[in-house]
């Protein structure tokens, strides 16, 4: 009875405006996507996907810097159309999935820079490999109602990194100059999160124990 209590005022609580200052959003892996691309024998761009992404922010309407991004790529679901293109990022050439089958960031600062516009940093580790990488975000300011699901919002963010500092060097001097891929490598991603309510995320923690 007191469990179910509590579960309803913080319901009552996170309705009134003013007052849901933090609120939960989870990824919503078949809505999301991670995108990435390298430039290809100097002359053209070849683009990817990580299709599952998973991960959690929460957010921190009165202290924005109060919130938290955490998020995991399945690497195993890098796709670039290419069947054996694919098999050869997933060998020990490049990601190595059978020894690292996850990427994760996880944030160590949020600022917001403008109306629905933020500087994500945070640690990226990919390939056993952890560095600071820091993501310029848009969205996280317009709510729809998914009828199924509840609450929903938008984000994109994008971000430039170089593969070699994740020890993903494997490369081939072209003879007329240059190399097959390039080191830089942009990462556009795209994510529709859920809304956690209070009631589900205090009946989780109420009987884990």
């Amino acid at each position: 009875m007191l469990r179910y209590s509590i579960s309803a005022a913080l319901v009552l609580l996170a309705s009134v405006p003013g007052l849901a200052q933090v609120s939960t959003w989870e990824i919503d892996s078949a809505h999301s996507g991670v995108h990435f691309s390298v430039r290809h024998l100097m002359i053209s761009t070849v683009r990817g996907e990580f299709r599952k992404v998973t991960g959690t922010i929460v957010m921190d309407q009165k202290d924005v810097s109060k919130s938290t991004v955490e998020a995991v790529i399945d690497a195993n679901t890098i796709d670039t159309r290419e069947e054996r293109r694919d098999n050869d990022l997933k060998s020990a050439n490049f990601f190595d999935v059978a020894k690292f089958p996850t990427i994760t960031f996880k944030s160590k600062s949020v600022t917001r820079i403008g109306e629905g516009k933020f500087k994500v940093a945070g640690d990226l580790t990919m390939h056993g490999v952890t560095r600071e990488v820091v993501l310029d975000v848009e969205g996280l300011n317009a709510q729809v109602i998914d009828p199924r699901r509840g609450p929903k919002m938008g984000a994109s963010a994008t971000t430039q990194i170089k593969r070699s500092d994740f020890g993903l060097t494997w490369n081939r001097v072209l003879e007329t100059g240059g190399v097959a891929v390039s080191d830089e490598v942009g990462i556009i991603i795209d994510l529709e999160l859920v809304k956690k309510s209070p009631a589900a995320s205090t009946a989780s923690s109420g009987s884990s124990k």
